[in-house]
């Protein structure tokens, strides 16, 4: 019975966040404000007074939950949109941790007279943007490629050097760990996560457009287990489970893969559950009578971040790449990227590792972060949209990426396209002859406002329109990219130097 009253709460809770997450969408306020809110009451302090104190348990199950948040991060993310990206997002994940690192660290010590290990724990631990905060903010806004781009790597990046930091800081130690050894450690460990990551990827990809599963179903589960796979091969052999598992989501996202579409809605709906049931803990696991005295060190770490270390983080690795000749930011976006580095529940989950591993002053840090999480998603996640007005880095929305997916008829050798028409398509109003696809294709079906019909080569394309389209296998990969060259220039793409590769 205990079990059913567990399974009933937990239920009530998740339609709880989700209705939550509908009425906080129209306000503009980030939604892990209400899943920590509910956290905090259930807990020990609210209303149900559920105790719950397991740091270790916490520091487990969050570093799960990340993991299939990054695994979402990566298969949603459009390579062709973060490739310019890249070299500055690893960068700012990399030398721009270490200066935020250091310089919160500096005046912490400095302000707050803490020691050195705790001034760079709580540096390490704030460095690190969020990938879900990242994600469901910056989608939202209209905002050049190359910027949502910056920023959506770099949070994708981030988190593995933010957790050796934090891991290391964290052994029992004494003296703390040296530079070099931070250098030494956090390089193998990147590197072995880079390489799982790069081989699980590429090798789940080809295994699943060879290999035709019984059921549309199985797709989804293969490849985010595979994401997981990338995640716990790496850790088992101490290396990046994060970068691991974010660059072989970020391959198989990008690969055309059967189902796509449906493999990325299953993987978003897993991520949400994912963030709602992490909040959710850690809103339990913080105690609110223990929070007053962690309001001011909070705020002063907080306000340091925003208007020193992070602007600080950007500066320098701007001034890397722009003397590197690889690329080159206005002032301008470097002060929107410093106001957008937006932190979640990953800087809240990082600091349960040195709680969990008993350091001096653990449970103190963790309420400050705990006070900084929240003060800064008020304050920039809201604002965001102006400061992208004020600094005049918005952009026009752009018409919507077709979207195709594919389901493989292994018999026929064969494979079934269902394209959607989105309003900004160019595809509205062309003759389906106009399409111009290969040979091995052919449109075979529409269906528009719930009729489908089998169409003429004089029909015309409509807004919202759904197109079946039977290709062999062959001729799969030039179909897709007549389709969106097509959706993105109109019947005469080919005179505009138009091919629809990316």
């Amino acid at each position: 019975m205990k079990l059913d009253i567990w399974l009933l709460l937990g239920a009530g809770v998740v339609i709880a966040a989700i209705v939550a997450v509908r009425i906080v969408h129209r306000s503009g306020l980030p939604s892990l404000l209400i899943f920590l809110g509910l956290g905090l009451l259930l807990g020990e302090s609210g209303v149900l007074g559920i105790p719950f104190e397991n740091a270790e348990l916490a520091q487990q199950v969050g570093l799960s939950a990340l993991a299939l948040i990054l695994a979402e991060g990566g298969l949603t993310t459009s390579w062709s949109h973060v490739r310019r990206a890249v070299p500055l997002a690893a960068v700012l994940a990399t030398v721009g941790v270490a200066v935020s690192i250091a310089v919160l660290a500096l005046a912490i010590r400095g302000v707050l007279d803490t020691d050195w290990r705790t001034a760079l724990l709580l540096g390490a631990i704030l460095a690190s943007t969020d990938a879900a905060a990242v994600f469901s903010v910056l989608r939202r806004l209209p905002l050049p490629p190359r910027l949502a781009g910056i920023l959506e790597a770099e949070s994708g990046f981030n988190d593995a050097p933010c957790v050796i930091a934090v891991a290391l800081l964290s052994v029992a130690k004494v003296p703390t760990p040296g530079l070099w050894e931070f250098i030494g450690e956090a390089t193998y460990e990147l590197g072995i996560g880079a390489a799982v990551g790069l081989v699980v990827g590429p090798v789940g990809s080809y295994a699943l457009r060879r290999i035709a599963l019984p059921a549309s179903g199985l797709y989804p589960i293969a490849v985010l287990a595979l994401a997981l796979v990338a995640y716990s091969g790496a850790a088992i052999l101490h290396g990046s489970g994060f970068l691991a598992v974010y660059l072989a989501a970020l391959i198989l996202g990008n690969t055309r893969l059967p189902h796509r579409s449906a493999t990325r809605g299953f993987a978003e709906g897993a991520a949400w559950l994912a963030q709602i049931g992490l909040f959710v803990m850690l809103g339990l696991l913080a105690s609110p009578t223990e929070m007053p005295s962690a309001i001011v060190p909070g705020l002063v770490a907080g306000v340091t971040l925003l208007l020193v270390a992070r602007p600080a983080s950007v500066m320098v690795s701007a001034a890397l790449v722009r003397l590197a000749g690889i690329d080159r930011l206005s002032w301008r976006e470097q002060v929107f990227l410093s106001w957008a580095g937006l932190r979640g529940a990953v800087p809240i989950v990082l600091a349960t590792i040195p709680w969990a591993a008993a350091v001096t002053e653990a449970e103190t840090v963790f309420n400050e972060v705990f006070i900084i999480v929240i003060v800064l998603t008020l304050v920039q996640g809201p604002t965001l949209p102006l400061m992208a007005r004020l600094l005049k880095v918005s952009a026009p929305a752009e018409a919507l990426d077709l979207e195709v997916e594919a389901a493989p008829l292994e018999e026929l050798n064969a494979d079934l396209l269902q394209v959607k028409v989105p309003p900004t398509s160019l595809l509205r109003g062309v003759e389906i002859f106009e399409l111009r696809l290969p040979s091995g294709a052919a449109v075979t079906l529409i269906v528009r406002e719930g009729r489908s019909f089998v169409p003429s080569t004089t029909t015309r394309i409509r807004q919202d329109d759904q197109l079946l389209v039977v290709t062999t296998a062959a001729c799969r990969d030039a179909v897709e990219r007549r389709l969106r060259a097509v959706n993105r220039r109109g019947k005469l793409a080919g005179w505009f130097g138009e091919s629809g590769a990316s």
